[in-house]
């Protein structure tokens, strides 16, 4: 029974209930887990009871019988959005309707349906008004088949004429448009299924009892034999299934509660339309508007046992089951006391709650007003008011209607208040190959193993960065496994600046630590080239990455830090830092260990959202300022600011930045160059630089050492030519900007005679290549039978031959 039920399930929910907040623990989910609710605790169920009466006191809820979509299985009542259709292969049935005045039953309607078991709740045919094939029909009777009963035929315009025969059978009871018509033209209600979707009385002694499906069978082969059958035509229809059981979903009238949800939605479009809320991406405002603008009364009753009951008390007077009545009321002694004050004090009476349970979206649609103290009074001190309206809600777009929607309306009626101010919408995650993820698919992804494999932060990380909001994320194994090199790409970052903090006293490693706002333009202006490039570059980076935060844009937010991380302070900074910070040691200077600490700890903190675990691991590796938190986690933000009003930004030295790229640029130029003549790593060569501009031989006259180091140059030999110096000879001429050119010694970068050799061996193939192609040229015979094509690519052959040959023989000129 019910009592027992409840009793397994409570045990059930104390043995499994923590799996899913285990489960986003893993994940990194920053919850304050002291708040933890659960919707059946005694002050959720509180919150949802007063709803409930506060709602049916506004007029709002109310019980009646209407069409529902009804579960056989479960025995329930389930709501439009809980009902999935499908594209099925089925039949179309085309039989008789014959007209009761026709004696000789010769005269006819066609009719076509689905569903042949439903006519045993027909209430009327209807044709179109216009329909000419059927418009002398209107206003007599037909006889409902195999039972006898006679039915009106009558005209509405909703009749698709061109759909099957073009005359329809109404079945209020049993289907939603035909209940519409039902009602435009007062036709009665005719229910022919049980709540387990086998035929009741209506069905007569024939029918009753069989299940839908049987009877389908069943009737149709009675009619086939009565000559009422007219045929059977395949026919693909949209069939509504539950989303829970996957059973065929059966229109029904039955008596349930319903909340009327006009008001409350044109209340919920207005705060979209007003701005009072955002909903992202704002493609969905479209969807939004056309559903809360279209929508029928919520049917809020469940026939289950498992959920809050409903708070509806029926009265039953005197020592019969005669009922009179019914109040709403918070508990049971409140309903009794309610009743009397209704019948009399001294009644004899009695009150039995409602069986039925509220739809689950109900409960939920409090959630955000209810988990923070919601009806109780809210001080200002209370987590009512401090927390309510929250700020941003994020979740998938699949229930933007199921959930959503319902918060916004119960907010807005029960508080006044929006509960949010922005809705983002993010995708469903899927397989790499864009499928929806199912076990019968075999394509499942379990996040807690994916964790054991790659860990949760590279997890976390390639969903966020994969992400575009509004739009399902592929996820394949690839990008996870590539988001975890980028982690151990930060865990070798970071012992490399741990390294650099070896050795130092606990009062020199204090004295490294830098608060953002400790930095001024002129404290930037002192520093090396390589550091004020660095320093503006990752003041620029928190900017760019805040504003993205702030607009919410995660994926583009984390791509930043990681392309700023991997591209410029690993493979730039990190490398020019090692010589600068071994010739500040012997001058007893930390400036550069200064900016690698500053610059690191700013990008943990930036990243920290996206790593939680991994960015609080290093961060606690490093060095801070007095009164600095004890995690990143609550540490502050690298963007200076007071409430209201922003502070000056972090100073940014352009010119550095336009310096610094050129000395990149040089860098490159010479890397690609050993690239390309295959100079061995190990090898330190000669490059000469001309710089034309006098700010950049400045810079780059402090930078020789750290650009020898960079390039595998020779420190001694490497130096910038003065102004009037004659072009260089024999050597590779690169020139890499306006002002900006390198010179390497021929003789530097290869052994003369292997390089000559190499050379002439080129050559001399290449001139048999075109001796052999020039010959095929000459032939007459290839010129005039060879189609155009063919001799067109072989005279474009022969010319980059030549090319070829050309360059290669000023290589060898060059080097004699």
């Amino acid at each position: 029974g019910r009592e027992e039920f409840l009793r397994r399930v409570w045990t059930w929910k104390e043995e499994k209930g923590g799996y899913i907040t285990a489960q986003m623990r893993r994940l990194g989910a920053s919850a304050d887990w002291s708040r933890e609710r659960f919707t059946l605790e005694p002050a959720m169920s509180a919150a949802v009871t007063e709803a409930f009466i506060q709602l049916h006191e506004k007029g709002l809820i109310y019980r009646g019988s209407y069409l529902v979509n009804w579960s056989p299985n479960l025995q329930t009542a389930v709501s439009d959005l809980e009902v999935d259709y499908s594209e099925e292969a089925g039949t179309l049935y085309l039989f008789k309707y014959v007209l009761a005045d026709d004696e000789s039953g010769q005269e006819f309607i066609p009719v076509a349906t689905t569903r042949p078991e439903t006519i045993l709740g027909d209430s009327a045919v209807c044709v179109h008004p216009q329909d000419e094939r059927f418009r002398r029909f209107v206003g007599r009777q037909v006889r409902v088949p195999m039972t006898g009963r006679v039915v009106p035929v009558i005209a509405d315009e909703y009749v698709d004429r061109d759909f099957g025969t073009g005359a329809l059978k109404v079945t209020p009871a049993h289907d939603v448009n035909d209940y519409e018509i039902g009602k435009r033209h007062q036709l009665p209600l005719i229910n022919m299924l049980n709540k387990d979707a086998t035929v009741n009385e209506a069905g007569g002694q024939r029918y009753a009892g069989l299940d839908r499906f049987v009877c389908r069978q069943r009737i149709w082969e009675d009619m086939q034999q009565a000559g009422l059958a007219l045929e059977q035509r395949p026919h693909v229809q949209r069939v509504p299934r539950s989303q829970r059981g996957g059973e065929i979903i059966e229109p029904l009238v039955s008596a349930q509660w319903f909340v009327k949800a006009d008001g409350m939605a044109s209340k919920a479009v207005a705060a979209v339309t007003d701005g009072q809320l955002r909903i992202l991406p704002e493609r969905f405002e479209k969807v939004w508007f056309n559903w809360l603008t279209n929508i029928h009364d919520w049917c809020i009753s469940r026939q289950l046992w498992w959920g809050h009951r409903i708070p509806v008390y029926y009265i039953s007077l005197g020592p019969g089951p005669e009922e009179a009545g019914y109040v709403v009321a918070r508990s049971q002694q409140e309903a009794e006391q309610l009743a009397r004050d209704r019948h009399g004090q001294d009644a004899q009476l009695t009150v039995q709650q409602d069986e039925d349970v509220l739809d689950t979206w109900f409960s939920s649609g409090l959630w955000p007003f209810a988990t923070v103290g919601w009806p109780g009074p809210s001080p200002a001190a209370s987590d009512l008011a401090r927390f309510y309206p929250a700020a941003v809600l994020e979740t998938g777009y699949d229930i933007l209607f199921f959930w959503v929607a319902r918060m916004v309306m119960m907010g807005l009626e029960l508080t006044g208040q929006t509960p949010f101010h922005t809705v983002y919408m993010h995708g469903l995650v899927r397989d790499g190959q864009g499928r929806k993820m199912s076990k019968t698919t075999g394509n499942v992804l379990d996040p807690l193993d994916t964790v054991d494999q790659f860990g949760c932060d590279a997890l976390r990380y390639a969903l966020v960065t994969g992400s575009t909001p509004g739009q399902d994320i592929p996820l394949a194994l690839d990008k996870v496994e590539a988001a975890r090199n980028f982690c151990n790409k930060l865990w070798n970052a970071g012992k490399f600046v741990d390294n650099c903090l070896a050795g130092l006293t606990a009062a020199d490693r204090a004295a490294l630590a830098v608060a953002p706002r400790d930095w001024t333009p002129a404290d930037l202006a002192a520093l090396p080239l390589p550091a004020r490039a660095i320093l503006s570059r990752c003041h620029q980076l928190v900017d760019t990455v805040t504003a993205a935060l702030e607009q919410l844009q995660f994926g583009d937010a984390g791509r930043q830090v990681q392309e700023f991380l991997w591209d410029e302070f690993a493979d730039w900074f990190i490398e020019a830092s090692k010589p600068r910070i071994k010739a500040e040691d012997l001058l007893g200077r930390g400036d550069t260990r200064k900016v690698l600490l500053y610059v690191w700890e700013t990008c943990l903190k930036l990243l920290h959202p996206f790593m939680p675990f991994l960015t609080e691991s290093l961060w606690q590796l490093l060095p801070h300022t007095a009164g600095a938190a004890d995690s990143i986690m609550v540490s502050q933000w690298p963007l200076p600011y007071s409430k209201g009003a922003p502070q000056a930004g972090l100073p940014v030295d352009l010119e550095a930045l336009r310096l610094f790229g050129s000395f990149q640029a040089a860098v490159r130029a010479v890397r690609n160059a050993r690239s390309e003549y295959n100079v061995d790593a190990g090898k330190k060569i000669t490059v000469l630089l001309k710089l034309d501009k006098e700010d950049f031989r400045k810079a780059m006259q402090d930078e020789l050492a750290v650009f020898a180091f960079l390039t595998r140059a020779d420190e001694a030999s490497l130096r910038i030519l003065q102004p009037d110096e004659q072009r260089q000879e024999n050597c590779l001429h690169l020139i890499v900007e306006d002002g900006l050119e390198v010179f390497l010694p021929q003789n530097a970068l290869v052994d003369r005679d292997k390089e000559m050799q190499r050379l002439q061996r080129q050559a001399d193939k290449l001139r048999k290549d075109i001796d052999v192609l020039s010959q095929r040229l000459a032939s007459s015979g290839f010129r005039d039978r060879a189609p155009k094509e063919v001799v067109q690519q072989a005279s474009d052959g022969l010319r980059d031959l030549q090319e070829q040959l050309a360059a290669v023989q000023r290589d060898l000129l060059q080097l004699q």
